[in-house]
């Protein structure tokens, strides 16, 4: 309760930890001006900081004259958080300690079967297990990891974390995937959010979209979504729906069929076969035996006439849902990501000339700085506020 001794112990004690995070190593003395604490008061506090392992002594600090001052710094070892990335084809996990910064990194194969997708239990246990083999690689356990943040590639219902919709090959895992089940299966707190929307933040926070103030980061992959943040805040709306622009219509087709993975292979198939019939060319045939998007991409790289062609059609179509999203919302910046999006020296080219020709609000418009580690790096963040948060409220009950 507000005004009692330990709400008071709490709130001096948090000060120390907000001043000893933004300024570094100080002394008790430092610690006293920087807070406008008595010294008796943060003497008393960094004891019981020192006790809980959230503040270490270190060193002594170079004073001219007299005895020399004890440093104390925040001990970002205390305990550790970690990020889960859990897309259509691959599993993405980052270990991080109460800093933010990553300290292991692993990425693991959606190995699991279409088959045994069907039942969630497998793949929970498949996740646990990559979890625990990275905390063993990294001689911890389980009583060390805080928080888990999660990001999945599907609708998460605000408050009750279950999920509304997920992309077509994780169909069927919606119950696996809630809040509810993952809480379940690890022990340590859990934070459930779309994976687009975690990608935003680990922008905003550590890459391409530092501090902007109103930026759209658009996932162009197996699926494709958006994340809109304003002044460093995650936009989510009605059902947490803000950012599907998947259901956005374009040509009476929506946008997901159209610019996702599996849409620019259509539209890429149908192109070739096209141009096969009007052209007897080895280079179609090649391209056509072999049709991925990272095949396509590497061969308009190579400079592919007919992959370039491709690749030109789908920004067009790029382009005018951009164009449809910066009219409404005028944003400064557009971070590209995602398997699709993150192939910027070659969409960047076609895209901005599109932009200054055809575009009445034109932003910056730029591909991902963190690439496949957005989503893991804005899973850590939200488990660090989490974590922080609880750390902050903790008492000696």
């Amino acid at each position: 309760m507000a005004g009692t001794p330990q709400y008071i112990r709490n709130l001096n004690e948090n000060l120390i930890l907000d001043a000893l995070i933004a300024n570094g190593m100080l002394s008790r003395a430092d610690i006293s001006r920087q807070t406008g604490l008595s010294k008796p008061t943060v003497s008393s506090a960094v004891e019981h900081l020192i006790a809980r392992n959230l503040v270490l002594e270190t060193g002594r600090a170079g004073n001219a004259q007299g005895r020399k001052a004890t440093l104390i710094r925040f001990n970002e070892l205390a305990y550790y958080i970690c990020g889960v990335d859990i897309g259509a084809t691959r599993i993405r996990i980052a270990l991080s300690n109460l800093n933010g910064e990553i300290l292991d990194y692993q990425t693991y194969p959606m190995s699991i079967q279409q088959s045994e997708l069907g039942q969630g239990e497998q793949l929970l246990q498949t996740v646990r297990k990559h979890m625990d083999e990275l905390l063993q690689h990294n001689h911890l356990n389980w009583n060390e990891i805080q928080c888990i943040g999660f990001g999945i590639p599907g609708v998460v219902l605000p408050g009750s974390g279950e999920i509304s919709r997920i992309v077509d090959p994780l169909a069927g895992q919606e119950q696996a995937l809630s809040l509810e089940s993952l809480s379940a299966a690890f022990p340590c707190e859990v934070i459930l959010d779309n994976d687009v929307n975690l990608a935003a933040l680990g922008e905003y926070r550590d890459g391409a979209a530092s501090d902007s103030e109103l930026f759209v980061f658009i996932s162009l992959g197996v699926g494709t979504g958006a994340g809109i943040m304003v002044n460093g805040q995650l936009l989510r709306g009605m059902r947490g729906l803000t950012g599907e622009v998947a259901e956005m219509m374009q040509e009476g087709r929506r946008l997901e069929d159209v610019l996702s993975a599996g849409g620019l292979i259509n539209m890429a198939a149908n192109l070739l076969d096209e141009a096969q019939l009007q052209h007897n060319d080895p280079r179609i045939i090649e391209l056509r035996s072999q049709l991925t998007p990272e095949n396509l991409f590497k061969a308009a790289r190579l400079g592919n006439s007919y992959a370039m062609e491709v690749i030109k059609k789908y920004c067009r179509m790029l382009a005018l849902a951009l164009r449809n999203i910066s009219v409404f919302l005028a944003p400064h910046l557009i971070v590209l990501g995602g398997g699709i999006g993150g192939n910027g020296d070659v969409l960047l080219p076609y895209l901005k000339e599109m932009i200054n020709e055809q575009f009445p609000v034109q932003p910056e418009l730029i591909c991902s700085k963190l690439g496949e580690r957005a989503v893991v790096t804005g899973a850590v963040h939200i488990a660090l506020q989490q974590t922080m948060l609880k750390l902050q409220q903790e008492t000696d009950e």
